[in-house]
């Protein structure tokens, strides 16, 4: 068989087994994406798999570098590569993207050790920034300037309390005949 026949081959049987499995995807007929993971969880990535012409007698192209892998941390990605090019070498000659797809499912756990848990623990990883990344990180992690206040604006907000800082009871009721007289009546329907 050509390897045009062994690729539509397989792609029948892939579209077959993950019928109905929204973590499997397939983008062209040669190019097939899996979810791992739950969505908007730091641990989730995406592992595309794609096949050049002369797939299966060459090993497929692994893609980690998808935008939905943007906060994993460069050791998994690394490491899920690793693991799938050294199992597509004992698979050269046949069908091997469900295998590739299962064998990350099962080192999902040993995997997934490299990740942190949140996004905000992987931003306190993270140590290698450009300027321009350092320049925006400063600036977000800034607090805002507290308002400067003069002798006698703290003195009018000090007299607006009690001893203890607590305002006195009902300083923010609305006095409604003010309210009323400032909004006018409202004309009554003719019935």
């Amino acid at each position: 068989m050509s390897c045009a026949e062994l690729q539509e081959e397989e792609r029948e049987v892939l579209l077959s087994i993950y019928e109905g499995d929204t973590a499997f995807k397939e983008l062209t007929p040669t190019t097939f994406q899996y979810k791992y993971g739950e969505d908007n969880d730091a641990r989730s990535f995406l592992v595309e798999i794609s096949w050049n012409s002369t797939y299966p007698m060459t090993k497929p192209t692994i893609i980690m570098d998808t935008f939905y892998n943007r906060h994993i941390v460069k050791k998994l990605k690394d490491k899920v590569v690793e693991l799938m090019n050294n199992e597509a070498e004992q698979w050269l000659g046949t069908a091997m993207t469900y295998t590739l797809f299962q064998l990350i499912q099962e080192h999902l756990k040993e995997l997934i050790d490299e990740q942190p848990e949140t996004i905000s623990d992987l931003s306190s990883q993270t140590t290698k920034l450009t300027i321009g990344e350092s320049n925006l990180q400063e600036e977000s992690l800034k607090k805002p300037k507290k308002e400067q206040l003069t002798k006698a604006q703290k003195r009018r907000q000090w007299n607006r309390t009690d001893g203890k800082g607590e305002k006195p009871r009902g300083w923010d009721w609305i006095d409604i005949v003010k309210h009323l007289s400032q909004t006018g009546a409202k004309p009554e329907a003719e019935s």
